[in-house]
């Protein structure tokens, strides 16, 4: 049987809430915080200045003089070397994870016998295996600023790779390094030089127990339309009526695999020299007007449609016995249409794909 007060169900009035909330607060100001955590951390609410909270009163000062020691770090929790029971989600393979433009200032080999410091952009992943957690990603920073005071080569790489396979226990990984190659250029007729400045890329690949290297360069030229041109050329014979043909800045990336049994290196100015020597309408630096003239004659002389383009440097890579799989993302970015001309064209296994990036042609936009 259930025995309820007359009064259970009558309306409380403010006055009432006054005199509870007055007796709750004389209670809690007498006990600790654990005590008023017990019975309800909101209470807490309720006292003048309070929190929530079910902990005793923490320090909120930087202490400056703390000194992690081994045995407290020895004492630190480290989830991403857990057990396998703390992995979220399909415990499976991670072919790549790791870390993504950590930058730093790296010294590189020119061909000339000297050096140049650039500001470089670091990627660097390894594979995690199903039964794994995770990585500590600051090891691979680790890893690479052992070997980051020495002038850059894929030889250095590779014992940078060595040192984060090693660290992290892991059987695959990747390594990029992007940065900005400056060239002083000389103008087509006046002399004047100026500094051209070239996305380059150097990628090592360790998978399946099989080393990579590879280079990526994205070049940028001016393409005059063949058809355009000739069109124009109808129309100045046929009729004397002053036409121009449309160019516009166009930009090949072209990435290659160094072929590991050539015995001479291949140089950041080689693959700039290789890709000048399939396309020559390199967009320039410094130009007065014989050079602005110069241009003109060279783009008539080398009109070209995207798929020359491909073929051309196609063409180049073939001839040079430093170089084995490659591929050639070329994009027109037409001044006729509002949309872009494109072609890819790939030769070996390494660069084959079925599937694109939906903004790979996106990416080879330069804005000047």
């Amino acid at each position: 049987m259930n025995l309820h007060a007359p009064d259970v169900d009558r309306e409380i009035s403010r006055a009432e809430a006054e005199d509870a909330l007055a007796l709750v607060r004389r209670w809690a100001e007498l006990r600790t915080p654990e005590e008023v955590a017990a019975l309800d951390p909101v209470i807490s609410r309720l006292l003048p200045a309070g929190e929530v909270s079910n902990y005793p009163a923490l320090s909120r000062r930087y202490p400056d003089d703390f000194d992690a020691d081994a045995a407290y770090k020895a004492t630190m929790p480290d989830l991403q070397n857990g057990p396998t029971s703390l992995i979220r989600g399909e415990a499976t393979q991670i072919q790549h994870v790791g870390i993504s433009n950590f930058r730093l200032p790296i010294r590189y080999r020119l061909r000339d016998g000297g050096e140049v410091t650039l500001e470089t952009s670091v990627t660097g992943t390894v594979s995690l295996e199903a039964e794994k957690k995770g990585i500590n990603m600051s090891r691979i920073m680790r890893s690479f600023y052992r070997n980051a005071e020495e002038a850059f080569s894929f030889g250095v790489m590779a014992r940078t790779l060595d040192d984060y396979l090693a660290d992290l226990e892991s059987l695959d990984a990747r390594l990029m390094m992007r940065f900005s190659f400056p060239v002083k250029v000389k103008s087509l007729r006046s002399g004047l030089e100026g500094y051209q400045y070239y996305d380059i890329a150097m990628e090592l690949v360790e998978h399946a127990g099989t080393r990579k290297k590879i280079f990526h360069l994205d070049y940028v030229y001016s393409s005059t339309c063949p058809c355009s041109l000739e069109l124009s050329e109808h129309a100045r014979q046929q009729r004397g009526q002053l036409a121009t043909p449309h160019s516009q800045r166009s930009v090949a990336r072209i990435s290659l695999l160094v072929d590991p049994e050539a015995t001479e290196r291949l140089w950041f100015e080689d693959l700039i020299d290789l890709a000048r020597a399939a396309v020559p309408t390199e967009t320039q630096v410094m130009v007065k007007r014989e050079d602005e003239q110069a241009f003109a004659e060279l783009n008539a002389a080398n009109p070209i449609f995207v798929e020359d383009a491909a073929r051309l440097f196609c063409e180049r890579l073939r001839a040079d016995a430093r170089i084995a799989d490659f591929r050639v993302v070329a994009s027109h970015q037409e001044s006729l249409h509002s949309h872009d001309a494109v072609s890819i064209l790939t030769e070996g296994d390494t660069f084959a794909a079925e599937s694109l990036d939906p903004k790979l042609f996106a990416t080879l936009h330069h804005p000047g």
